[in-house]
């Protein structure tokens, strides 16, 4: 593997990973536009990890506090938002990791094609966009209950579909239950941190700690830092639009690609 080729791969997982239109997609398909070969299995899970650590540094507070309120509210039973999100974020991670992982150990492969990677950017673009126009903004991020969140929770489970997009389809579920857009992104940021986690920790003895390694891993770091703070500062005003309408374009090329080739 080329070092410009991590760099690459590494600056692609932070833009894609955190904003809703599927880092899985982006990472599969720019290797196969320009032919690389080579690139390790392992990679795509060091590259999650990469942005994993963004999001630990970035709501490094936030993380310290749920997991002392998570404690508190189990051990002394002690109520406060913090314990109580952090057990909501337990709840929806089992199932929606339960069963993302045995739908992808069974299917994922079949499903990893250009143009089924194509129609699941379209088909959730289409939907993004309808859904952020039409839903209500009534629910902030210290106001969302454990039916919400747990849905949430359960709908990552379709991100084992290449190019539906795990920050995508849980924003969209927090849309369509009316939970406001910022806080949406949040949830789905510390949404994301457990399962990745897990798979990286599942993976670790497969990593080769070489050059390509720490560049892929810092890259998507970095970006993935300017990405988070970019977003909720963006969806104070805006909306998901863009993205949805960027999700459908790339789907476009790629199935034009796809036809050539």
């Amino acid at each position: 593997m080329e070092i410009y080729q991590a760099l690459i791969l590494g600056v692609v997982q932070g833009l894609t990973e955190l904003l809703p239109i599927s880092s899985s997609a982006h990472l599969a398909i720019i290797p196969w536009l320009f032919n690389w070969q080579g690139i390790p299995e392992w990679f795509d899970v060091a590259l999650h990890f990469g942005t994993l650590l963004a999001i630990g540094i970035f709501f490094f507070k936030d993380w310290l506090g749920l997991i002392k309120g998570g404690y508190k509210y189990a051990v002394k039973k002690e109520k406060t938002f913090e314990g109580k999100m952090f057990w909501y974020i337990v709840l929806a991670t089992i199932p929606g990791g339960i069963i993302g992982f045995v739908l992808d150990k069974f299917v994922g492969d079949a499903l990893s094609t250009p143009i089924i990677i194509a129609i699941a950017l379209i088909v959730m673009g289409i939907l993004l966009y309808f859904v952020d126009k039409n839903a209500k903004s009534v629910t902030d991020y210290k106001d969302m209950t454990l039916k919400q969140t747990f849905l949430i929770g359960v709908s990552q489970a379709l991100a084992f579909i290449p190019g539906v997009s795990r920050s995508g389809i849980t924003m969209t579920m927090g849309r369509t239950l009316g939970v406001k857009r910022e806080a949406c992104a949040k949830y789905s940021f510390m949404l994301s941190a457990p399962i990745v986690l897990a798979a990286t920790i599942f993976k670790l003895k497969d990593f080769v700690f070489n050059l390509p390694f720490f560049i892929g891993v810092l890259s998507s770091f970095i970006v993935g830092i300017v990405v988070i703070k970019f977003l909720l500062e963006y969806l104070k005003k805006g909306s998901f639009k863009y993205f949805a309408l960027y999700r459908i374009l790339f789907g476009v090329l790629i199935i034009v690609f796809w036809f050539i080739r």
